[in-house]
């Protein structure tokens, strides 16, 4: 794979030496992990950037994730060349994590396309950290829909059906919101549960928490103009009139999104390209949901394909496989 950085007009600037970088933690508390013999260009950028777990390898557009808005914007060839590397990261983070002080790794996930590209290419990216490390992570749900789990809708039925049923993670350690409550019982429920999973957080805090975009600009179940945007108290919010359907949900709230570590926005399709130029170049009166999500302390970077990118003029980073 090659990185090829993308300026404002387009041009291609100085692409990256081949080869990979390893990817900077965020879960890093202290001292970074030990071990430190991952592939780097050069000594030089080895003593910028520290190490991590041999094994674990990332593009470099992945080593930099840039803390201020819009954040790191990679661009890949294909929605799988995509798919392969989120995988790969999300496996790095985890390494990360565990290799360094912390006891375990804590993921959000979201629904729609993600389910798909994670079944299809997180196992294999996974596998190497064996079944003790899976057991140390710890997964939830940066939204649900309120329907049964063998429901078509339901964002953990389908993980679990796609992608937890080959990952060795226990059941005890996927958070899921209940069905079966009302859903304003069912958002306290929920909210319930992360407290005691994030004990001694005020607000939950992930180590990576991977979203997605509507063509509206929504993300998780935070949709423009609603009045969740402006909610400041909860963790977890229940809505009832959900401009797209099923009309009730629970969610995470914005204090949540913007208190996690790292944050990967995931877009494809042309479908995307109008509102992802909207999100990322323009300062609207009333920002989009997607726009609002912006990381206090943590890294933001936006995963999109080709179609996706093609109306953006801010720089990012294409990558390709040669």
């Amino acid at each position: 794979m090659s990185v090829q950085r993308i300026n404002e007009r387009g041009r291609t600037g100085c692409p990256t030496p081949p080869g990979f970088h390893s990817w900077d933690c965020a879960c890093a508390t202290g001292s970074r992990p030990k071990a430190p013999r991952a592939v780097y260009q050069d000594q030089a950028l080895r003593r910028r950037t520290g190490g991590c777990r041999e094994g674990f390898r990332l593009p470099a557009a992945a080593v930099a994730m840039a803390a201020p808005a819009p954040g790191l914007i990679s661009v890949f060839s294909s929605s799988q060349e995509l798919g392969a590397s989120l995988a790969q990261l999300v496996a790095q983070q985890a390494a990360c994590c565990l290799a360094g002080a912390r006891a375990r790794f804590t993921l959000g996930l979201s629904g729609g396309s993600l389910v798909s590209m994670l079944a299809r290419e997180l196992p294999t990216a996974a596998a190497p950290a064996g079944p003790a490390s899976l057991a140390r992570w710890t997964l939830g749900f940066c939204d649900e829909r309120l329907v049964p789990f063998e429901h078509a809708e339901s964002t953990y039925g389908l993980y679990r059906t796609h992608l937890l049923s080959r990952l060795p993670i226990p059941d005890s350690q996927v958070i899921t919101v209940n069905p079966e409550l009302p859903v304003e019982e069912a958002a306290e429920d929920y909210a319930q549960k992360l407290r005691q999973a994030f004990q001694g957080d005020a607000i939950p805090v992930f180590d990576l928490l991977i979203l997605g975009v509507g063509p509206d600009g929504h993300t998780c179940s935070l949709f423009p103009d609603h009045p969740l945007l402006q909610e400041r108290e909860k963790i977890v919010a229940p809505i009832s009139d959900s401009p797209k359907p099923p009309p009730q949900r629970v969610t995470l709230t914005l204090p949540v999104l913007n208190a996690a570590r790292t944050i990967i926005f995931v877009a494809t399709g042309e479908g995307k390209a109008a509102v992802l130029k909207r999100i990322l170049e323009d300062k609207e009166e009333n920002p989009l949901p997607a726009a609002l999500v912006q990381p206090r302390t943590g890294k933001l970077c936006w995963f999109l394909d080709e179609a996706a990118a093609r109306l953006l003029t801010v720089p990012f980073e294409k990558h390709s496989t040669l």
